[in-house]
């Protein structure tokens, strides 16, 4: 993609949704996270139908704790990979409280120490929760910017550094819900909805996806 067609991209995005957010359902940074921890792998509508249950009895890492690995299996036990995120989950609870006085960290380092936290993980807590300028790059992301030209990368970790330095700075912090929701609905995997893409004029794959037969 031209450099000077990404202004237009992000300017048509905006457009079509001014103040996008993450589909996960929270009402605290704490919430975030868990919710975030536990959407690997997992779609977000599977994590909210979990969390709707769990954060009214479990909104804190102490009352989490409090719960033990059963009774937190109980809660989130429809969610892929569901054992191995009760664990991590109730670990990173326990470092919450003895180390950040069960408050969610604000730099990456700290968060990319708790288990199950990734980079992904942290880029979204940092985007969402503090309003930091930063791409959490999943599959969705990758998939559409390597489709689209916009920051082509062979790795999650080279695409965001692409598409840190490409995209103009006042769509920095609103960018990672724009393209994660256009590659989840319009930019698919199989077969990309591109008689419906606002952004096509400006998208370099080719051909496109012609409108199917009336």
């Amino acid at each position: 993609m031209k450099s000077a067609d990404i202004a237009p991209f992000f300017a048509t995005l905006k457009a079509a949704n001014p103040q996008p957010t993450t589909e996960l359902e929270y009402t605290s940074v704490f919430e975030l996270l868990v919710a975030v921890l536990l959407s690997a792998q997992a779609t977000d509508v599977s994590v909210n139908k979990a969390t709707r249950r769990l954060f009214p009895v479990a909104n804190t890492p102490a009352k989490m704790l409090a719960l033990g690995l059963e009774g937190l299996e109980a809660y989130i036990k429809t969610i892929g990979l569901y054992r191995t995120k009760a664990k991590n989950l109730l670990a990173t609870c326990q470092i919450l409280v003895e180390q950040h006085n069960g408050q969610v960290p604000r730099t990456r380092e700290a968060l990319e120490a708790l288990p199950g936290v990734g980079r992904k993980t942290a880029n979204v807590v940092l985007n969402s929760a503090f309003g930091e300028a930063t791409i959490a790059v999943d599959t969705h992301i990758f998939r559409m910017v390597n489709r689209t030209g916009l920051a082509p990368g062979k790795t999650p970790l080279e695409a965001e550094r692409k598409l840190l330095k490409r995209i103009p700075p006042e769509y920095l912090v609103d960018a990672h819900h724009w393209l994660i929701l256009h590659g989840r609905y319009v930019c698919l995997a199989r077969k990309p909805l591109c008689w419906q893409c606002a952004v096509a004029p400006w998208c370099d794959y080719n051909p496109k996806t012609p409108a199917p037969p009336a």
